[in-house]
């Protein structure tokens, strides 16, 4: 074999192009749709590189941290529906990297993540950064391998195929060292096609209509699956015609609109207490397409029967609860024979329920005498355009964010929850931008995530990437210090500086305008959204607001 990018082979009478496997593997991924991959590069990663620079419709995007190219190909994936792709070198590199990698795990995103390993000789050896890369993703992908030299495309399709099948996460492939300049014939190997979950069974399909028709006052939770699946029209349709309330997890945020008459509230998520005065008077439970990943039933469901309507089995405690039928199945199927139930309205009071969801909000409207993060939210939902996305990190925000924040449609908030990693606002708002270049897109982080990722902000800088951080400092890491309140402990390790601002005027590139009050917001974020390229709005915050909202049980 000669080491060029192409060869031919004659087999018989047939011409068999050859590539190298750098190649190979660039051009397996745009042949899936992929159009960026995000990392850090190292001496093995040079050839795909090269392969990415001379081949169109996919680009690197070089991050400052692996960790932060973990986050984009996991955001990347959840936008697209096409596997976000991420990569990270020997060790470190691959350490890094797990930790976005683990993000697109439980927050069921579709990633490839790409390492270097070393060739199979050096494998047991010991040899400067390695470990063992296999052990390393076992627990936190749905399948780990490597690339062999002669089945280039047929392992970078099942890894797609994989990753986007039945629940869909990362999965991990080493990249062994020396191969990438391998010359090897390319296979006729295609991407593979996603089969469709098979129907649920018929008899839990009739049980589960049964027993709906025969609860009093259900109550609909739906989960993330719920908007994978596309099933938010009908099962809406469905609340309303049963006159049955709904809840919804934090990243089913946009599957239905807040101002709906049966829409309850987000489980978990701040004052949640009230709306857990709703599900607690359910006499059933009727989830769809609901993933315990967010928020484990034992936490919130009354001591009622379970209806679960999703692809796998659902996880319960059926010592203390009962699962009445579990309906795993293609969740389309289900909900469409769920339509046909026939029983008479439920006994809820949805205008009960309405003024109740409604003193709810009241209460997380603004402090009036300070500065406080329930005002910053509203002005900002005010200046962020209604098609506008806005990313989240992880902290006190997020629980206001996931309860307030009015969310038009699917896919316009974004935050994470399965994983719940601090740090994650900042990649995933660039990821947001550079695969919606046409929208608005805002981020929100709290001061302790952003010293965490703030190295790509130059990321930002680097692509031009127009998106407005809104930076909330308050120096307090608050939901630790709530809980450490709770229990009349001193604060401790919570306060992330004495007091002041976050830094400069700039930061790696981006301007940093600050706001002390509710007009100096308003007016930062105007100046902001009207900006070519990113631009930080420092909201400097009273976090004393968050005590009386946030960490609340979901039921007694």
């Amino acid at each position: 074999m000669t080491n060029s990018t192409n060869n031919d082979i004659k087999n018989g009478e047939t011409e068999i192009e050859s590539k190298n496997v750098a190649q190979q593997v660039i051009d397996a991924l745009v042949e899936l749709g992929v159009k960026h991959v995000f990392g850090v590069p190292s001496g093995g990663w040079v050839d795909y590189m090269e392969a990415m620079r001379t081949t169109e419709g996919i680009d690197f995007v070089l991050a400052t941290h692996e960790g932060g190219a973990g986050f984009m190909a996991d955001v990347c994936g959840r936008i697209t529906g096409v596997p976000g792709v991420c990569f990270g070198t020997f060790g470190p590199g691959a350490t890094n990297l797990a930790t976005g990698v683990g993000s697109a795990y439980l927050d069921r995103s579709p990633m490839i993540a790409l390492t270097d390993e070393f060739a199979a000789d050096k494998r047991s050896r010991n040899v400067q950064m390695n470990i063992d890369h296999q052990a390393l993703f076992a627990p936190i992908t749905k399948k780990t391998t490597r690339l062999e030299a002669d089945k280039v495309r047929e392992i970078i399709f099942d890894a797609a195929h994989v990753a986007l099948s039945g629940i869909p996460g990362p999965v991990h492939v080493g990249l062994p060292a020396g191969m990438s300049t391998q010359v090897t014939p390319v296979s006729s190997a295609k991407p593979l096609q996603i089969e469709s979950e098979k129907s649920a069974k018929l008899s839990d399909l009739t049980l589960m209509n049964k027993l709906f028709a025969d609860a009093k006052k259900p109550v609909i939770a739906l989960g993330m699956r719920a908007v994978t699946s596309d099933v938010g029209e009908q099962v809406i349709a469905f609340a309303e015609k049963h006159n049955v309330p709904v809840v919804i997890t934090p990243m089913a945020k946009g599957i239905m609109n807040e101002t709906h008459p049966n829409y309850v509230g987000v489980l978990f998520h701040a004052l949640s207490d009230v709306v857990g005065q709703t599900h607690q008077q359910a006499d059933l439970v009727l989830s769809i397409g609901y993933d315990e990943i967010e928020f484990n039933y034992e936490d919130w469901i009354p001591n009622v029967p379970l209806i679960s309507v999703d692809i796998v089995a659902t996880d319960l405690d059926i010592s203390e609860y009962t699962l009445a039928c579990d309906v795993i199945g293609n969740i389309n199927h289900s909900v469409e024979y769920l339509a046909g139930v026939e029983c008479e309205a439920k006994d809820w009071d949805l205008q009960a329920l309405a003024e109740r969801k409604q003193d709810m909000l009241n209460r997380m409207s603004p402090d009036s005498s300070a500065f406080g993060p329930c005002a910053a939210l509203d002005i900002l939902r005010d200046k962020l355009p209604q098609d506008g996305i806005m990313t989240c990190d992880v902290g006190a925000h997020i629980h206001l964010i996931g309860q307030k924040w009015t969310t038009p449609k699917s896919g316009q908030q974004i935050m994470t929850n399965g994983w719940s990693a601090m740090g994650f606002a900042i990649p995933s708002a660039i990821t947001a931008k550079l695969c919606n270049p046409d929208l608005p897109v805002c981020s929100v982080i709290g001061d302790g995530g952003f010293l965490m990722t703030a190295g790509e902000l130059a990321v930002a800088v680097r692509e031009k990437l127009k998106i407005v951080f809104v930076l909330f400092t308050d120096n307090d890491l608050a939901l630790i210090r709530i809980k450490q309140e709770k229990k009349s402990n001193p604060i401790y390790g919570t306060p992330i500086r004495e007091r002041g601002t976050i830094g400069g005027d700039n930061i790696f590139g981006v301007p940093v305008i600050k706001a002390f009050d509710t007009t100096e917001f308003a007016s930062a974020l105007d100046t902001a959204f009207e900006q070519d390229g990113p631009v930080i709005v420092e909201a400097i915050l009273n976090s004393r607001e968050y005590d009386q909202l946030v960490l609340r049980k979901d039921k007694p």
